[in-house]
């Protein structure tokens, strides 16, 4: 039987005056990108050091693998790569020798460390590159041989902490690719990021911290969900068509009239549906509209409502009526 490719319980780690986790809970599903979210500060760096055994934690429970993180880290080593914030690549090795220099770093004889760079420059489409010097690789293409020499030792769980960050949206999207193809063959990526759509466009499961633990948990579609689900957006032709298309729509359709819009929430029925509602209705009344617009929430939505300071109520001042 597979073990979980990742379990924490209660992790705990302070920094001085700083609690960076404090009591953090997760599992991670295998053959899975499984994301990790949070503003800054929020512990999503400690975590990937603590599951890496860089940072070994205060309290908690760490499995990686099925092995004892505290207890076992060179075991835990043996099956996970790391790829950090910064490229870890000599600029002044060509590719294909910064892949070998990693493989026999970790332990392969020569020729196994050759054919498994030759693999992965394949893999990674970096065959034409892979004998010229680093220095002149693009951004993507730097991000890409990173992600590979983290891939050398074929490890069961990769973790990529903002991979992406600095990278141009073709590049990006190169290594979203890259990321998905890695999963198809076998490895479980646990992905931290500030960019929503990359979780949304490469997780099945995202977890949300703040202040170092666990504030939401779910697919990206059920996140979004439960932040209130798609509505629709219909923009009248004119001013005075506003009140026609409220009575047509009835009392769930809410009216903003600097905008010309009315928005309808589509409820269980689901978005598709509620469009057709919406339509049949106005075109029962004999309404023209200018546009009608099916909205669905966004993950940036979610984490913003998620991770919004809380308001202190407004106090009274003292002697003030009651």
């Amino acid at each position: 039987m597979t073990p979980t490719p990742l379990l924490a319980r209660g992790v705990r780690k302070r920094f001085r005056d700083t609690q960076a986790l404090d009591g953090l809970d997760l599992e991670i599903r295998p053959g899975t990108v499984h994301a990790l979210l949070g503003p800054n500060g929020a512990g999503k760096s400690t975590a990937v050091n603590v599951f890496a055994t860089l940072t070994r934690p205060d309290a908690g429970e760490v499995r990686v693998g099925g092995h004892d993180a505290v207890r076992h880290p060179a075991r835990v080593r043996s099956t996970i790569g790391l790829v950090g914030q910064s490229a870890a690549l000599d600029e002044a090795l060509h590719g294909r020798e910064n892949l070998v220099l990693f493989g026999r770093l970790h332990g392969l004889a020569k020729p196994d460390a050759v054919r498994r760079a030759t693999d992965l420059l394949d893999a990674f489409g970096l065959t034409e590159a892979g004998d010229r010097k680093v220095t002149g690789y693009s951004g993507g293409m730097r991000r890409r041989l990173d992600i590979a020499a983290g891939l050398v030792t074929r490890p069961q769980i990769l973790f990529l902490d903002e991979p992406t960050t600095g990278l141009d949206p073709r590049a990006r999207h190169e290594v979203w690719d890259m990321v998905r193809q890695v999963v198809a063959d076998g490895t479980t990526v646990l992905l931290t990021t500030q960019y929503l759509d990359e979780a949304d466009q490469l997780a099945e499961m995202v977890t949300v911290l703040g202040d170092g633990r666990v504030i939401a948990e779910g697919s990206p579609s059920a996140l979004k969900d439960d932040l209130g689900g798609d509505r629709v957006i219909i923009t009248a032709a004119a001013p005075d068509d506003l009140g026609r298309m409220a009575e047509a729509l009835g009392s769930a359709a809410v009216v903003d009239p600097d905008r010309l819009e009315i928005t309808v929430e589509a409820g269980t029925t689901g978005g598709g549906a509620a469009v057709v509602d919406v339509v049949r209705s106005l075109d029962s009344a004999g309404i023209t509209v200018d546009d009608v617009l099916l909205r669905r929430p966004t993950l940036d939505e979610v984490f913003l409502h998620l991770t919004a300071p809380e308001t202190e109520p407004e106090t009274q001042p003292e002697g003030a009526a009651r």
